[in-house]
């Protein structure tokens, strides 16, 4: 039988999801040691997509197949019997038939947390990004619409992509904000039917740039000539979490 896991882990001590040759503690390890306890033979886990090193996952889907007596919606609690504590499974199902985590994914939720404040607040550099300036939300605000919709992203790539089209569509973009303990916490929130390596970094970098002043016009020069050069620095990857997997219908249910 296919099973679907609903899986969420704090990135920090992993080096990223998929499995490392060189022997790296990777969420998709500590899975397959997990499922090959409670199935009794190795087991592949595939996931909605490959997550790097440090970046966290509020909602990331796994699925794999194995048989065991424990009905599909206690599966999880297997899991979590097992796995380290930065790592837990919060619902699991049995999958649709012929259903495949990684190409049934119709969208994709990213947030990238950052923050300005004197100095670093020990409490959220381990989920956010300490910035020396406080950026001009509506500045930033202004070019997420110019971001929003089908372009060409080459310029917001990292190079070391595999992607066979640099075409995206990216269907919202929100910057929040609030104020906490002395700090100015912002929430830039992207979603899309797929993203490039580092593309939600590239482009938290290029909005907190432009909302500290840089100039807006670059995006569009970027679009049209793909140069990385043109748009800001990635951003470090413990800010970024990967919120949610739309695959046009529920998966989980209520605990979805």
């Amino acid at each position: 039988m296919r099973y679907v896991l609903l899986v969420q882990y704090d990135g920090t001590g992993f080096s990223g999801f998929q499995k490392q040759k060189k022997g790296e503690r990777t969420v998709q390890g500590e899975l397959e040691r997990a499922a090959a306890e409670i199935f009794g033979t190795p087991t592949r886990v595939s996931a909605s997509g490959r997550t790097d090193a440090g970046v966290h996952a509020r909602g990331q889907v796994a699925d794999l197949i194995g048989e065991t007596s424990v009905p599909p919606e206690r599966l999880f609690l297997c899991f979590n019997r097992i796995l380290p504590p930065d790592l837990r499974v919060l619902a699991s199902a049995a999958a649709p038939e012929g259903f495949d985590c990684t190409r049934a994914v119709k969208k994709k939720t990213y947030a990238y947390t950052f923050y300005h404040a004197p100095a670093e607040l020990p409490l959220l550099e381990r989920y956010a990004v300490r910035v020396p300036v406080c950026p001009d939300i509506e500045r930033m605000r202004s070019a997420a619409r110019l971001l929003t919709g089908e372009h060409d992203f080459k310029a917001f790539s990292a190079t070391g992509s595999s992607a066979k089209t640099t075409v995206r569509t990216v269907y919202g973009i929100t910057v929040g904000k609030r104020t906490e303990a002395g700090a100015e916490i912002f929430r830039i929130a992207v979603t899309g039917n797929g993203f490039l390596y580092n593309m939600v970094r590239i482009l938290a970098g290029e909005l907190v740039s432009i909302g500290c002043g840089k100039g807006i016009d670059d995006i569009e020069r970027a679009f049209e000539t793909g140069d990385r050069r043109l748009v800001a620095k990635t951003m470090p990857a413990r800010g970024l979490t990967l919120e949610q997997v739309d695959y046009g219908f529920p998966l989980f249910g209520e605990k979805e």
